[in-house]
């Protein structure tokens, strides 16, 4: 049994491609797989999953060594479980950067590539055999390219993911304006969710100059809902991060409608990094940054002291 996995805080992006990859593995490769996550998905995630009619991934935090696994959607090991390495990893799909790290017991199949989304890489992957594909891979791999470009708001979104996005709703016969509507509207509802548990719902951790980052992106139509809460996300930032073995935790909330970003900054080395990498000046616990929505394209790659 291969176990398809992605990476810890699962968004859209990581709860759906490895239930696409164990698909594509159980019913056209003929080899016995299931897709696992490493927590619990976001709200937008949640939201997918029933409007597929999809049941939730089992929640596996240790793998078993030996085990045979696909990663997707990172290739980052400090976002897999601990003992990765001690795997047998067959396969990595992914788009983010390369980092390094993982170590293989065989030549495998790597693909990285420049696309906004994992499920667009896997929709080129699977290929002609799209065509005995259910609804429910389609309207996932949509859910996903949607998702991670912010309905093509996003300076990662390609030209590809809009042409495999707009082919999979004319299969669907789906409205994109009015299904990503229902996605954000989604993805805005945090109401159930505690201040730490907003702090990891979508996160990363990134080493700069030594110290441990958790890089956090909380993307809503309803930014002040979250702003509402500033005082106490602030106050919640040093617990997340002394449990989470952390220096700092970094918070953009990005407005998807007005395409920014508010940085929230609890101390003057937060700060730093915000006048550092983006040019921001800061006045009080919070920054807002015109036009930053990407982790990957336009955050990670800024950060510096």
């Amino acid at each position: 049994m291969i176990t398809v996995l992605a990476h810890k805080s699962p968004d859209t992006d990581a709860t759906g491609s490895p239930l696409i990859w164990a698909w594509y593995l159980n019913e056209i490769r003929k080899t016995p797989a299931r897709a696992i996550l490493q927590g619990t998905p976001n709200t937008e995630a949640a939201w997918m999953l029933t409007r597929w009619d999809k049941d939730m991934p089992e929640i596996v935090t240790e793998l078993g060594e030996g085990d045979q696994v696909v990663i997707c959607d990172t290739n980052n090991p400090a976002e897999l479980p601990g003992n990765i390495n001690d795997t047998e990893i067959l396969e990595i799909i992914d788009h983010h950067m390369l980092f390094g790290g993982i170590k293989t017991k065989t030549p495998i199949n790597i693909t990285i590539r420049p696309l906004a989304c994992t499920a667009t890489i896997m929709h080129d992957l699977i290929g002609d055999d799209m065509a005995s594909a259910p609804d429910w891979v389609k309207g996932v791999m949509l859910t996903c390219i949607l998702s991670d470009t912010l309905e093509f708001r996003s300076p990662t979104t390609t030209p590809h993911d809009r042409a495999v996005a707009d082919k999979l709703a004319a299969d669907l016969g789906i409205n994109i304006g009015e299904y990503a509507s229902e996605m954000f509207e989604a993805k805005s509802d945090v109401s159930a969710y505690g201040d730490e548990d907003l702090l990891r719902m979508d996160s990363k951790e990134f080493e700069l100059e030594g110290k441990k980052l958790r890089v956090s992106v909380l993307e809503t139509t309803a930014p002040q809902v979250l702003l509402d809460r500033k005082d106490a996300l602030l106050a919640a930032m040093p617990t997340v991060a002394s449990a989470d073995g952390a220096d700092e935790v970094l918070l953009f909330v990005v407005d998807i409608l007005k395409e920014e970003a508010t940085l929230l900054v609890p101390n003057d080395q937060v700060k730093q990094i915000a006048e550092a990498s983006f040019g921001a000046k800061v006045e009080g616990d919070n920054v807002v940054l015109p036009g930053i929505m990407s982790r990957k394209k336009q955050i990670i790659p800024a950060l510096k002291f």
